[in-house]
């Protein structure tokens, strides 16, 4: 799983942040970090974190390898 956070989207409500705590952090008052790799089991948690932003700002990827990608 990766997650992609348009930080220019990004208004800083922090909705986001009490649903996925491992993964995603308020830095200061409005400045989002986030781990864009995180394990997947916060998956449940990214997903209803990336489901509360108001703005619709966090992109959740799933990535499936392919039989012959060596990762």
């Amino acid at each position: 799983m990766r997650i992609v956070v348009d930080l220019n989207k990004c208004l800083g409500y922090a909705q986001c942040v009490p649903l996925a705590p491992d993964v995603l952090k308020l830095l200061g008052d409005e400045a989002l970090a986030y781990d864009p790799n995180p394990d997947e089991s916060q998956r449940q948690r990214v997903l209803r974190a990336a489901a509360a932003c108001p703005v619709q700002a966090i992109i959740v990827e799933t990535y499936t390898p392919a039989a012959d990608d060596p990762m």
